[in-house]
């Protein structure tokens, strides 16, 4: 499964949780409520790792991009016509700024990373 879809799922199962616990204090349940305290302390926990492993994955992929030997930011004509920017430098990688990659790496312009000159 995709890290993305599984963190969506931990949240929705926690949000579901933070539900029924507002419930069951209502009605003053106090062993549903307790039980209700340990899933979402686990499913929080979850949600962290995930996280945490997220944040690993797009920092490796980051410096894996930055160790291509050239990179320069693109001008808007060749953002434009990116499709044969692409066709035209080999193994080139466009990385925007406000994906979490870009954010990752501390991007403020749209940066093109690639094995050579282009």
């Amino acid at each position: 499964m995709n890290l993305k879809q599984e963190l969506q799922q931990l949240n929705d199962k926690l949000d579901k949780f933070r539900r029924k616990l507002a419930a069951a204090e209502q009605r003053g349940d106090a062993v549903i409520v307790a039980q209700f305290k340990r899933d979402i302390a686990a499913v929080t926990k979850q949600i962290n790792s995930v996280k945490t492993q997220q944040s690993r994955l797009l920092q490796k992929q980051g410096t894996d991009i930055q160790h291509l030997p050239f990179h320069r930011a693109l001008t808007k004509a060749e953002q434009a016509d990116m499709g044969q920017l692409k066709k035209t430098v080999k193994g080139l990688v466009v990385v925007h700024p406000m994906t979490a990659l870009g954010r990752e790496m501390g991007l403020t312009e749209v940066t093109g990373f690639a094995p050579a000159k282009f």
